[in-house]
């Protein structure tokens, strides 16, 4: 057994420090970001690697969880400038007419996981639309595997072109590792999310605004990028994300209960669960296996109405970040905070 003492850091432990700021407002700060892939091989050479600058967006994800990785909410915040990673329940024909259907590949990822079925499925729609394919999640609960790693090596053997997101972990040795294998982006987070158990049902996880700071130092060392995924309860979380070193945000709970995620609204309630929940095991894949135990759970959320209304309350909420720590652009951020400690985020007298 090991103990490390070393103090780690949520987002509720800290707040962004204001600084002195020649922004006069909120709408001249610059939210999108211009991204080159370390290992895609695309197609004109950058700074070495075998790509050109190929993402420009502003840099926040709807999650693969169903309610929320939707197609209509990814055609949907788009046109933002949002990214979305697709649930993986979607099968491989209503995949294949999205794509063809539509013409939003930039923002969008066809996520998958590591079974066989997984790989078959995902091998018919490249066949059928891969010219339109651009990103693809490869999500697991635990990316410490060896069986992970090697799933990434051999994955970007085959699909050289593809922009790999994998995940998930939450230290700085195994971000590195997916790095290395072949992936480019690393999805940051075991255990913060809104409706994920795996803290308390395994006691495993990481302090999500550490994990955070940590992963994206080792990943930028290595031309590499991470996403932010889970722990955010509302636009300051994402501002302190981004603040962190987060490339991309990553919401499931705050973009859940919205008309385009499809969920039936009951007393102005809508039902909302983890990807490992006994819900989302007992509607996809026939209930849990004898051999595990629900790793989310299931709750409700607020019917909110339409998505952008969301969206363009986040986006004011981070641009406002940006005008109090002097950052002109959301790339800025990282370099004008400075984190102070706190134990009180928001006075609730008045709930």
């Amino acid at each position: 057994m090991i103990l490390d003492y070393e103090l780690k850091l949520d987002f509720k432990d800290v707040l962004i420090r204001p600084k002195r700021s020649t922004l006069t407002s909120r709408k001249e700060v610059e939210l999108k970001r211009k991204y080159n892939f370390r290992n895609a091989k695309l197609s004109t050479p950058h700074k070495g690697h075998n790509l050109i600058s190929d993402y420009e967006g502003i840099p926040i994800m709807a999650s693969n969880m169903d309610g929320v990785g939707t197609f209509k909410i990814a055609e949907r915040i788009s046109k933002s400038g949002l990214f979305t990673c697709l649930t993986k329940t979607y099968n491989e024909n209503e995949l294949i007419k999205f794509f063809k259907d539509t013409n939003i590949s930039d923002y969008v990822a066809v996520s998958i996981g590591i079974s066989e079925f997984d790989v078959k499925k995902f091998s018919k729609l490249y066949k059928a639309v891969g010219k339109k394919i651009k990103y693809v999640c490869i999500d697991v609960a635990n990316g410490y595997t060896e069986l992970f790693s090697d799933f990434i090596i051999n994955f970007r053997k085959k699909y050289p072109n593809l922009v790999i997101i994998a995940g998930n972990v939450c230290t700085a040795d195994q971000t590195q590792e997916l790095l290395l294998n072949g992936a480019d982006i690393i999805k940051v987070g075991i255990g913060p999310g809104s409706v994920c158990t795996t803290r308390v049902k395994t006691g495993v996880g990481y302090p999500q605004l550490s994990a955070i700071i940590e992963c994206a130092d080792a990943a930028h060392g290595l031309d590499g990028l991470i996403i932010a995924d889970g722990g955010c309860t509302c636009g300051g979380d994402v501002a302190k994300a981004f603040a962190g070193g987060a490339d991309f945000v990553m919401l499931g709970g705050m973009f859940a209960g919205h008309d385009e995620g499809g969920g039936e609204v009951s007393d102005n309630k809508v039902k909302f669960y983890g990807m490992s929940s006994k819900t989302a095991n007992d509607k996809h894949f026939g209930g849990l296996k004898d051999y595990r135990a629900a790793e989310g759970k299931t709750s409700e959320v607020p019917y909110r109405g339409k998505i952008i209304d969301t969206v363009q309350d986040i986006l004011g909420g981070l641009r406002s970040a940006c005008t109090y720590s002097g950052a002109r652009r959301l790339k800025d951020l990282s370099k004008c905070t400075t984190f102070v400690r706190t134990n009180v985020q928001e006075n609730k007298i008045y709930v």
